[in-house]
């Protein structure tokens, strides 16, 4: 979900034409077993990375205006975004006992039949924490993932400032990909809010947020909107 809305922003960021289809086994469709992928005339290509390496290579970027150490800077960014967000996010939803009792394995389990519904939900725990194991999440409490999350949050704040996007006045890569994980952070149920209430306590994420989606979606969440 989160890395689906990272590529849509992105995609649409570079005002190109994005038909969304949802699939049940799109995960067993992506060349990678990885979601999303995009499938461009015979060409199957998955995950964000390679999906702006392959348009950038179709002559659409958007840091093609960025110096080289703006652009390290980017990298650097994107890389605690996907070590922290990302991972925080899988760590929440696949390893917090009462959200993946509550929600976690109906949710992933709902467009298969019974029983193949609660193997696929138990296969894709077990694949979430041997990756948790293997990065040293295996044995973090929900306090200390908070906290990460909440020095990520400070940390793209202070990053961000009070410009309209991370480099100034056009979005870059890092822009799609922050908002689709702070988007997804936002807007996706969990048992409890301790999430999404640390991207909150940051005002000008949630109004780069909010001014992402009104610009490129055409609409605002009410679960980013300003109170």
């Amino acid at each position: 979900m989160m890395s689906a809305c990272c590529a849509k922003a992105f995609l649409q960021m570079c005002n190109l034409p994005v038909k969304v289809v949802c699939r049940a086994n799109a995960e067993y469709m992506s060349p990678s077993g990885k979601v999303p992928f995009i499938h461009v005339g015979n060409q199957v290509v998955s995950e964000l990375g390679p999906i702006v390496q392959f348009v950038k290579a179709k002559g659409h970027s958007l840091s093609d205006g960025l110096d080289e150490v703006q652009k390290a800077e980017m990298k650097a960014y994107m890389e605690l975004v996907n070590n922290m967000l990302l991972t925080a996010e899988l760590y929440l939803q696949w390893c917090d006992e009462a959200t993946v009792g509550e929600i976690t394995h109906a949710r992933y389990g709902s467009p298969y039949p019974w029983p193949l519904n609660h193997i696929l939900a138990y296969q894709k725990q077990w694949e979430v924490k041997r990756k948790m194991k293997a990065i040293g999440w295996g044995n973090k409490t929900l306090d200390q993932v908070l906290e990460d999350v909440d020095q990520c949050c400070q940390a793209l704040s202070q990053r961000l400032g009070t410009q309209p996007y991370f480099f100034n006045k056009q979005p870059t890569e890092l822009d799609a990909l922050v908002f689709g994980h702070l988007y997804t952070i936002l807007t996706t149920q969990l048992t409890n809010d301790e999430l999404s209430e640390k991207v909150k306590n940051y005002s000008n994420l949630l109004a780069f947020c909010r001014r992402i989606e009104q610009h490129y979606f055409g609409k605002v969440s009410s679960s980013i909107r300003l109170s």
